[in-house]
């Protein structure tokens, strides 16, 4: 069953509107449990109770408060952050074109599939889409969803156009201001050589369906074992400890054969 559009409206493209429906990219496959009392297996539930007298509290009765200091809150009213809200337009606003290459990942957050809304909204679709591809450019961009405005990166993927939402600048963390970065380390040009040949040998085209999540799947099992009533003896993974690095040539050098024998093989 194909998800559903989940926001509908248009691609704002100079004087050009493509009608555009969204959907989301990804199905997120985690695996959920829900809390249980140990002794009866009876569900437990979540009650929200006031930390001043104890009693538990409606709906109704909740506020939201910022904390500007320990114990000491500015309470803000719905009515004050609803006229906050962003104006809700049907408009994926493009702000400017940029190269692919000049955002970090870093940057990007959820991914959703941008669809044709209707007929006569395909070729325009088609040719946003195709001049973006010949000129290798993302189209950066605004949009409102659910009361919240979004920055936004659009780009071809196949014969699809890609919005991700994307953090704002001061949301992510710049690498310089991480603690304990190498800066100044002396590469030797042999290390250099050997690294870069090892990582020409472990080249291969990206297959998304080859790596799989391991952890999900032990966990299916058990879960599946257990349903049927049969005993579970389980083995942790255990991956290989690293090792210090006494030599690296060497230890390049051993990586380089190993990794000869796996193409052979």
């Amino acid at each position: 069953m194909p998800p559903r559009a989940i926001w509908s409206g248009a691609i704002s493209f100079g004087l050009v509107n493509v009608p555009v429906k969204l959907t989301t990219a990804v199905s997120k496959k985690d695996i959920r449990f829900h809390q249980l009392h140990a002794t009866d297996g009876a569900r437990i539930e979540q009650r929200r109770v006031c930390t001043a007298d104890g009693e538990e509290v409606a709906w109704n009765d909740l506020a939201k408060g910022y904390e500007i200091a320990p114990g000491q809150h500015v309470v803000i009213g719905t009515e004050e952050l609803e006229g906050l809200d962003p104006e809700a337009t049907r408009t994926i606003d493009i702000l400017d074109f940029v190269r692919e290459d000049e955002i970090d990942p870093v940057f990007y957050q959820h991914p959703y599939y941008l669809i044709p809304d209707k007929k006569t909204s395909e070729k325009p679709y088609a040719l946003l889409r195709d001049a973006m591809r010949r000129s290798g450019k993302v189209a950066i961009a605004r949009f409102v969803m659910r009361t919240k405005e979004y920055l936004a990166a659009v780009r071809p993927s196949g014969d699809a156009l890609v919005l991700s939402t994307m953090l704002f600048a001061d949301e992510v963390v710049a690498a310089d201001s991480v603690d304990g970065l190498p800066s100044d380390v002396e590469i030797d040009d042999r290390e250099l050589q050997m690294a870069e040949q090892l990582i020409d040998q472990l080249t291969s085209e990206f297959e998304p369906g080859r790596y799989e999540d391991r952890y999900r799947a032990r966990v299916e099992e058990l879960i599946e074992t257990k349903a049927r009533g049969e005993a579970v003896i389980t083995q942790p993974i255990r991956e290989a400890e690293p090792s210090g690095v006494v030599d690296l040539v060497a230890a390049l050098e051993a990586s380089l054969e190993e990794a000869e024998k796996r193409r052979t093989a």
